[in-house]
């Protein structure tokens, strides 16, 4: 029987915990996980049930949600965040990791936070979870994906004004985010040969230099060095020429310059259906692509889509893992390594 999932509470005066309980009712059984916060802060009527392992999950309804309890010292007013509760979020992210660390769980799926309330609350050092989980697994880099059915992005750069991304876009940035995402889609999305397109940083990829240099300066020579390693990379591409159905068919994932250049396609495609991936981590963990939404929490209108999708792609993550590990140990054993 495989392992539940761990899935955070994030901030409790958001969305996460009505999205945590919607998601549980739409999914049942077909996807366990656990979530991991205070039970005062989810809906009024909410189902749920006490557990002290995330495996004890397999016992509990299909229409309950399985609880860690993890007490929070302020009480909870949806859309206003308290720094009371900024240690607390915090607290229960490193309790998922330590979960997942420990093989208690499968993966980790994260509530969202709003990462100034916890610099205001708990002088939050991290940018953003993804750099948080990173810290907490000792992995000096990783990279975002958004993933969708029909397309996964990858920004290079990210949380960064446009006006600092030449500056921050390095070759050795370029190559580091090309060989963590190939070696994602083949371990956590079963690629066998990965095909990446890799969008050039100025219109046009740079026309040639008619409209900046870094295409043919600095990503070039990063794509014509790695292609000799046998990677199937295409690129620099014209970014207006890439997300269109015809040529999305044509690749497994797009690696982009900068934020905007990433997310906007993907939110175009699948709004509400989008996951956010974080690559490179020695465990999985996703998200729901979005924020915590305050405008509409506590309302009981939030849409668990993309929770959903989050929970989903993390249990097929974590199976194609687990598989590949009990091959390599089945290989080990008879003296052929990855048969």
């Amino acid at each position: 029987m495989t392992l539940p999932l761990v899935m955070t509470c994030g901030d409790p005066a958001g969305v996460g915990p009505e999205i945590a309980v919607a998601a549980r009712q739409r999914l049942g059984a077909a996807v366990p996980f656990v979530w991991i916060g205070d039970p005062a802060h989810l809906p009024p009527g909410a189902q749920w049930q006490a557990v002290e392992t995330p495996a004890d999950a397999h016992a509990i309804p299909a229409s309950v949600l399985p609880v860690l309890v993890h007490p929070f010292p302020a009480p909870v007013v949806p859309a206003a965040p308290d720094p009371a509760n900024a240690a607390a979020v915090i607290a229960v992210i490193e309790r998922a990791v330590a979960l997942v660390q420990g093989r208690a769980a499968s993966g980790v799926v994260t509530g969202p936070i709003n990462k100034a309330a916890l610099i205001g609350g708990a002088d939050f050092g991290f940018p953003g979870h993804t750099e948080f989980l990173a810290h907490l697994a000792g992995v000096e880099r990783v990279v975002m994906m958004l993933a969708c059915a029909e397309l996964r992005v990858v920004p290079v750069t990210i949380h960064i004004p446009l006006r600092a991304v030449p500056t921050a876009l390095t070759p050795e940035g370029l190559e580091a985010t090309l060989r963590i995402t190939h070696a994602a889609l083949m371990a956590d999305f079963g690629i066998a040969q990965p095909r990446i397109a890799v969008a050039g940083l100025n219109p046009h990829a740079g026309e040639q230099g008619a409209m900046g240099d870094e295409d043919a300066r600095i990503i070039a020579p990063v794509l014509d060095r790695l292609r000799t390693e046998g990677m199937a990379l295409r690129g620099p591409l014209p970014a207006d020429t890439m997300f269109h159905a015809q040529a999305r068919a044509r690749y497994d994932a797009a690696v982009c310059m900068y934020h905007d250049q990433a997310l906007i396609p993907i939110k175009t495609v699948d709004f509400a259906g989008g996951v956010n991936v974080t690559l490179g981590l020695p465990f999985v963990r996703t998200s729901p692509d979005h924020g915590t939404a305050y405008d509409i929490a506590g309302q009981g209108v939030a849409d668990p889509t993309s929770l959903m999708a989050a929970l989903r792609m993390a249990q097929e993550m974590a199976a194609r893992r687990a598989a590949s590990v009990a091959v390599t140990v089945a290989g080990a054993g008879t003296g052929k390594a990855g048969v």
